[in-house]
């Protein structure tokens, strides 16, 4: 489960869920290319700070839900984690190259979007839109801070 990360100046709590295509959506994910993913992330997480909350795998895509810091933005976690995965599935299971023409192993594109545990998109945009407004008391602010 996410948790928040307290640094010197700030504490956040980011959570995304992304899923990856393979090229060509092609059939490519074994137990063998799944364990290379899942060790993968193990790496990247001691490597960077990136926490995989859930990683499932189909046989052609993979989700990650994943959970970091802001040092990192949207677009460069992506490639963090396809480049990281794609050179140990090469190393480590050079045998999907064969499926693969151009020895990319995930598509140029990607589905992403942040993930809330407590508040909805609703919620937030109520709480947003009503600042400044001292008869507002929100149904459930789920840990924004009220004063």
């Amino acid at each position: 489960m996410s948790e928040f990360i307290a640094k010197s100046h700030n504490v956040t709590k980011l959570v995304y869920h992304l899923v990856c295509p393979i090229k060509y959506r092609r059939d490519v994910i074994s137990d063998k290319v799944e364990y290379t993913i899942f060790r993968t992330c193990q790496t990247l997480s001691k490597n960077h700070e990136l926490y995989f909350i859930e990683v499932g795998t189909d046989v052609n895509h993979v989700h990650f839900l994943i959970q970091t810091v802001p040092t990192y933005s949207p677009t460069e976690l992506v490639k963090i984690i396809k480049i990281n995965i794609a050179k140990a599935i090469f190393k480590y299971n050079p045998e999907v190259k064969r499926y693969l023409w151009d020895g990319e192993f995930w598509t140029a594109g990607y589905f992403m979007e942040t993930v809330s545990v407590k508040a909805t998109e609703s919620v937030i945009a109520d709480y947003v839109r009503n600042q400044g407004n001292k008869l507002y008391r929100p149904v459930s602010t789920h840990g924004i801070r009220q004063s």
